[in-house]
C-alpha cells in the first residue's frame, strides 16, 4: 500500500441530504455520492442511512483498490467532539447520538465527529479562501449564520460544543424574534431567510435574500432598504468578531455569498466604518462551495488518525 492509496471515507450531514465522498490525505477527492438524509424518518434511521452509506463507502474504496483509513463525519447542531456525541439537532433530529463510537464500530476505523460549519471553515482555512491566512472566521450565510474561528488548522471547539454561534450576537435590541427565543440576534436580520421573510412582510411579496438582491441592484427602493439593513447587521456582528478574535482573513460562505461583489462591497465599506483601533481582516467569498464540509469532515478524521498513532 501507497500512500496515494489511501482514502478518509467523508459524510456532511444535513437536515435534507448528506454529500458524501472518498477524500485523499492531499484532500483531492476521488469519488463523491449525494443520498437523502430522510430525516423525517426520526433520528434512528438517519443514523441508519449515515451508517450504511459510510460502510458502501468503505467498500467501494477497497473495490477500487483503495485503503480507507479513517472516518470522518459532520452533522448539524450542538456536537461534543471530544466525546463523538451529536448532541442535540433541530434539522435532523438528533439527541445524544454516540455518532462516532456506532460509525467506529460499523467500519472499524479510527473515526471524527464534528460540527458541520466548524469542519467546513477548517476546510476553507486549510485548502480554500483561508489558505496560508493562520487565523480565520469563516462565516455561513444560509438559513441561520454560524462561524468557525481557525488558528493555525485547528477551529475552536469550545466548553461544550457551541463556539461560533456568532449568528445569536444581538445587532438590534428591538429587532425581529430569532428562532433561540430573543429577538434582534443577527441570523434572524441578515440571514438569506431573514431578508426573505422581512422584505415579504414589508411588500407583501413573497422573494427569496437572491430575488431581493437582485431587485436591490436593479434599483427598487424597498428591496435596497432592506438589503441595506441586512448588510450594515452583518457588518456589525462581522466588527464584534473581528474585536474578539483579530483574524487576518474573514472568510464568507453559504448562500448569501452568492450574492458576490452585491454583498461583498457595501459589506467591506459598512465593516471598515465600524472598525477603529482594530486591523481591517481581508473579507473574501468561500472557495470550496458545497464540498467544504466533507473535506473539513476528512481533516478532522485525518488530525484523528495521526492523534491515535502517536
Amino acid at each position: 500500500m501507497t500512500a496515494g492509496d489511501e482514502v478518509v471515507v467523508a459524510l456532511d450531514v444535513g437536515g435534507t441530504g448528506m454529500k458524501c465522498a472518498l477524500v485523499r490525505p492531499d484532500g483531492a477527492t476521488v469519488h463523491a455520492e449525494r443520498h437523502a438524509t430522510g430525516a423525517a424518518r426520526g433520528a434512528e434511521a438517519v443514523v441508519g442511512t449515515i451508517l450504511d452509506v459510510a460502510e458502501g463507502l468503505a467498500g467501494k474504496a477497497r473495490a477500487d483498490g483503495r485503503t480507507p483509513v479513517a472516518c470522518g463525519i459532520a452533522v448539524p447542531g450542538v456536537v461534543d467532539e471530544a466525546r463523538g456525541v451529536a448532541v442535540w439537532s433541530a434539522n435532523v433530529g438528533f439527541r445524544d447520538v454516540p455518532l462516532r463510537d456506532l460509525a467506529r464500530e460499523r467500519l472499524g476505523l479510527p473515526t471524527a465527529l464534528g460540527h458541520d460549519v466548524r469542519v467546513g471553515g477548517l476546510a476553507e482555512a486549510r485548502l480554500g479562501a483561508g489558505r496560508d491566512a493562520g487565523h480565520v472566521l469563516f462565516v455561513a450565510i444560509g438559513t441561520g449564520i454560524a462561524a468557525a474561528h481557525v488558528v493555525d488548522g485547528s477551529a475552536a471547539v469550545g466548553a461544550h460544543g457551541a463556539a461560533g454561534e456568532i449568528g445569536h450576537i444581538l445587532v438590534r435590541p428591538d429587532g425581529p424574534p430569532c428562532g433561540c427565543g430573543r429577538p434582534g440576534c443577527l441570523e434572524a436580520v441578515a440571514s438569506a431567510s431573514a431578508i426573505g421573510r422581512r422584505y415579504a412582510e414589508l411588500s407583501g411579496v413573497p422573494a427569496t435574500a437572491a430575488e431581493v438582491a437582485d431587485r436591490a441592484a436593479a434599483g427598487e427602493p424597498l428591496a435596497g432598504r432592506v438589503w441595506r439593513e441586512a448588510v450594515e447587521a452583518l457588518a456589525d456582528g462581522l466588527a464584534t468578531g473581528q474585536a474578539l478574535f483579530d483574524v487576518a482573513t474573514i472568510v464568507i460562505g453559504g448562500g448569501l455569498a452568492q450574492a458576490g461583489p452585491r454583498l461583498f462591497d457595501p459589506l467591506r465599506t459598512a465593516l471598515r466604518e465600524r472598525l477603529t483601533f482594530h486591523r481591517e481582516p481581508r473579507l473574501v467569498a468561500a472557495a470550496l462551495g458545497d464540498e467544504a464540509g466533507c473535506l473539513g469532515a476528512a481533516l478532522l478524521a485525518l488530525d484523528t488518525l495521526a492523534k491515535e498513532s502517536r
